[in-house]
């Protein structure tokens, strides 16, 4: 059964949401599953924005031919060719050959490169500025490569001032009815997830998510449909300034990330007297995550939130335990900056990690290691009090409590 919903008396939400999936990208958890978003605009033309993953082509189908009515489909802009968007473009054009293809000079090669029909006569390459009338709507394609892939662009409605923004402003989780970030708490329930879906897909992308969000600023947006999570109505404004944050690597909160892993507890048993020492000392704003059994997607996520991050690791075969060392791998590909870190090593006989982990955050570019003192043989000693006491103390400094 189709499930066609009216967004505007020309616009359509023909997407669908997978709830069985348990790994987007067979990489990220998505307890709420995902939302794959498609737009149709039934104008004198009619315009579908991308299509959906494989997963949902029966429902994507009905969705489709219900929203046409009877109509032809005259064009289906790309806007990002990664499966979950581009998997059913074959599919549609099947159904309407005489479709016209709209897209990037880039995109042209990466539809050769996923399937097997010829699409040059079918394609209408863009470029910047460029526009599109299909009656009462006009379409203003913008360029932004590497948000999160080369040949992604997105579409202005000049019209209905709408911004349809392929991967940018998109969150994890299924559509569960409400299709609005104003008929739920979106800052409340849907932020962290909004934060999360960011810094991992497209976290390493900084720059050219400040070229995108410039060119935003020249236009009047009234509503932001992402290709994945709810359009964005009420909360604008927020989710631009989060975005400018984010891509400029910019702290949201003053807090402090404990970031551990521990082997038989005594890592453990020290972040957690350094938690007690840092709430004591009035830090307010504390998340801890034991690597071995937190998914690095969101421990990533909250590092691009705090301001502090406290490393403590044990040495394991010379070198970093294997969960923590996979994590600053992740942290320092995804291009976090302007942190400032504390590290805490723990080794039984032979302490090697604390430099090791000290090589890698040198390498993030405003990095500021503020101590590095804490040296664990096994577990932490009485003697070594006064150690995690001074290392209270400069972080406290540093937040400027």
């Amino acid at each position: 059964m189709y499930n066609v919903r009216k967004i505007t008396d020309s616009l359509f939400y023909v997407g669908c949401s997978d709830r069985k999936l348990s790994l987007f990208e067979s990489a990220y958890p998505v307890k709420e599953g995902m939302s794959y978003n498609s737009y149709l605009i039934s104008d004198e033309k009619t315009i579908l924005f991308d299509t959906v993953d494989k997963s949902c082509w029966e429902q994507f189908q009905e969705n489709l031919k219900a929203a046409l009515a009877g109509r032809q489909l005259d064009y289906i802009v790309v806007q990002h060719m990664e499966p979950d968007h581009c998997a059913l473009l074959e599919e549609v054009v099947k159904l309407h050959p005489n479709v016209k293809i709209i897209c990037t000079q880039k995109t042209v090669a990466m539809i050769k490169q996923f399937f097997n029909f010829v699409a040059d006569s079918n394609v209408m390459v863009v470029k910047e500025g460029d526009t599109l009338n299909t009656g009462r709507h006009e379409f203003q394609f913008i360029m932004a490569p590497m948000v999160h892939w080369p040949e992604v662009m997105v579409t202005y409605d000049k019209t209905d001032k709408i911004l349809f923004s392929a991967d940018a402003f998109g969150t994890f989780g299924a559509v569960n009815g409400n299709l609005y970030d104003n008929e739920v708490n979106w800052e409340r329930d849907y932020l962290d997830e909004a934060r999360r879906y960011y810094t991992n897909i497209v976290g390493k992308y900084g720059l050219q998510v400040q070229m995108l969000l410039k060119k935003a600023a020249g236009l009047d947006i009234k509503m932001l449909c992402p290709l994945h999570g709810l359009i964005i109505k009420e909360n604008i404004n927020l989710f631009l300034e989060k975005y400018d944050r984010w891509s400029k690597y910019e702290p949201e909160e003053n807090g402090v990330l404990i970031a551990y892993s521990s082997v038989y507890g005594g890592t453990e048993s020290a972040v957690n007297l350094l938690a007690a020492k840092l709430a004591d000392s009035g830090v307010k704003n504390i998340k801890m995550f034991d690597v071995s059994i937190t998914h690095p997607s969101f421990v990533l996520s909250e590092a691009f939130r705090f301001s502090h991050i406290v490393i403590a690791t044990t040495t394991y075969n010379a070198g970093i335990f294997e969960s923590m060392e996979t994590f600053l791998h992740i942290l320092a590909s995804h291009n976090l900056q302007n942190r400032k870190y504390v590290i805490i090593q723990n080794g039984s006989w032979a302490p090697a990690c604390g430099g090791q982990v000290k090589e890698i955050l040198e390498k993030l570019k405003g990095s500021e290691l503020l101590d590095d003192s804490i040296c664990i043989k096994s577990t932490l000693k009485e003697e070594q009090i006064t150690l995690m006491d001074n290392v209270v103390n400069t972080m406290v400094k540093s937040l400027g409590l």
